[in-house]
């Protein structure tokens, strides 16, 4: 049976040829937050980086979450994400990115990455939430390492090439209703032209949380905020004392809030930022390096 979704209403398991996976999806939606144990308090926000900008190690004495970047652009094995968790303290949090064969086309430079090319009579087969086999083979895949790490989050990051028209919406759509959501929550970072209409609706409709970096759009929706600091001007943008404190400004509200640093210098602007929120944060004792993108 060829990798498709089912009428609305139903639990469906789907077999895929090539690899033998079964995804065993639903339409039910998903609801209240619960996270980990250590998930952040109201008023209080987690603080960490996109990708480990220092060794595994220092970084869990740093910081209380990480959000895993290589899933995006090449996953690992299940083992190693396995190997991840049993490593990681308890209490330590990860989110994750999905791989980007859900989200981007191959026409996306980052496609380079990938260990195997894409066939060329496949192409229009991959991203944009399509549900074609090979998308739900990536999720079923996605799901799997995520499932073996514990990740509490998994962030959907769209290009500005997905764009708000009625097959991509009708994709989304198809997706979030059909992919089995039990013990994570999915975040939707949208790029383009989406109007805050279109986002707050589809977000709410979907159960989706709405990710920004709020220093330069507000978040529309989510039972927590979950924010990527980009950098103002790019990736080597180092954040001011005033732009950290408008963060803490933004942070001061009574929803769980986790805010992920996405720049080149993410470990100091995370740390200066953990420590105007008061939260213990240790010294960096190690140079710090590039995280992955």
């Amino acid at each position: 049976m060829k990798g498709r979704f089912d009428s609305v209403g139903r639990t469906n398991v789907i077999e895929l040829p090539a690899s033998g996976s079964r995804w065993v999806y639903n339409t039910s939606m998903r609801r209240p937050y619960r996270g980990n144990t250590t998930d952040p308090g109201a008023g209080q926000a987690k603080v960490g980086t996109c990708g480990f900008a220092m060794g595994r190690q220092e970084y869990y004495k740093t910081f209380p979450v990480i959000e895993i970047q290589q899933t995006f652009y090449k996953l690992p094995r299940v083992s190693t994400g396995a190997r991840w968790r049993a490593g990681a303290p308890t209490g330590f949090e990860f989110t994750m990115k999905a791989w980007q064969l859900i989200t981007h086309e191959p026409s996306s430079p980052t496609y380079r990455r990938l260990t195997k090319p894409i066939p060329p009579a496949s192409k229009d087969h991959y991203g944009a939430f399509r549900p074609t086999e090979e998308v739900i083979e990536a999720w079923v895949r996605t799901q799997a390492f995520a499932t073996a790490l514990g990740v509490s989050i998994i962030v959907f990051q769209c290009p500005p090439s997905f764009t708000p028209t009625p097959e991509h919406i009708a994709n989304l759509r198809t997706f979030f209703t059909r992919i089995d959501r039990t013990g994570w929550q999915a975040a939707w970072e949208p790029r383009g032209i989406w109007t805050a209409d279109l986002i707050q609706g589809l977000c709410r409709e979907l159960d989706l949380i709405h990710v920004v970096d709020p220093l330069k759009e507000p978040s529309l929706h989510g039972a927590i905020r979950y924010y990527r600091l980009h950098g103002l001007t790019g990736y080597r943008y180092v954040h001011t004392d005033q732009d950290l404190e408008r963060l803490k400004a933004v942070c001061a509200q009574d929803l769980p809030t986790y805010c992920l640093f996405n720049n080149l210098l993410m470990a100091e602007d995370a740390v200066r930022f953990q420590a105007l929120l008061g939260e213990k944060a240790e010294p960096l004792r190690t140079r710090i390096v590039k995280a992955v993108r």
